[in-house]
């Protein structure tokens, strides 16, 4: 997948007369993109529409208009992109209650290490979480973290036709499962250009 550039972003102005729509966009496309692991797990599998949202919201919150401004919020964002072999998400720890939050932090620390990708009749692909930084500590995890699944290609070859997909959580602490719909293999297929 190419990585975003300067000419693919809206200036402030245009982005402003258009956000609404794009937005609309935007979230009905990571709808189909986004994959709840369980009661308090959601993966949300980028690729350059959800990136380039992203970008587009940080540079109107952020008021950034100037290029090297918006060539530092592209470094940032583009590794999120998915090269191709392989499928990039952000998984969300998600517990309304700040109390319980901070205290199941604490039970799932490592968490992003013991999150599987299953194609049905092939070896689990554990992610690879956080290249950028390490967002957790010796006493909990983050509530926010980026994995990545790399995939070989008789992987790809047979989830394109058709194998069944599953996502899981391997940590004791919470251990669930869930297979992909046939409308989030389809979407997420699309990664492997």
């Amino acid at each position: 997948m190419h990585k975003l550039i300067r000419a693919d972003l809206l200036s402030l102005e245009a982005y402003a007369q258009q956000r609404a729509e794009f937005r609309a966009r935007a979230m009905a496309h990571k709808r189909r993109r986004t994959v709840h692991l369980g009661e308090h797990l959601t993966l949300v599998f980028e690729d350059r529409l959800s990136i380039q949202y992203q970008v587009q919201e940080m540079l109107r919150i952020e008021r950034i208009f100037e290029a090297a401004g918006i060539q530092d919020e592209l470094d940032a964002y583009n590794p999120l992109l998915p090269d191709g072999s392989n499928l990039k998400a952000t998984m969300l720890i998600e517990y309304p209650d700040a109390e319980q939050r901070k205290r199941e932090l604490v039970r799932l620390r490592h968490l992003e290490h013991a999150i599987t990708l299953t194609v049905h009749g092939h070896a689990p692909v554990t992610a690879i979480a956080d290249e950028d930084m390490e967002r957790s500590n010796a006493e909990k995890t983050a509530a926010v973290h980026f994995l990545r699944f790399e995939l070989d290609p008789a992987m790809i070859a047979d989830w394109r036709a058709g194998a069944a997909v599953a996502l899981a959580s391997t940590l004791p602490a919470m251990a669930v499962e869930t297979t992909l719909s046939a409308g989030q293999s389809r979407a997420l297929a699309e990664d492997f250009a």
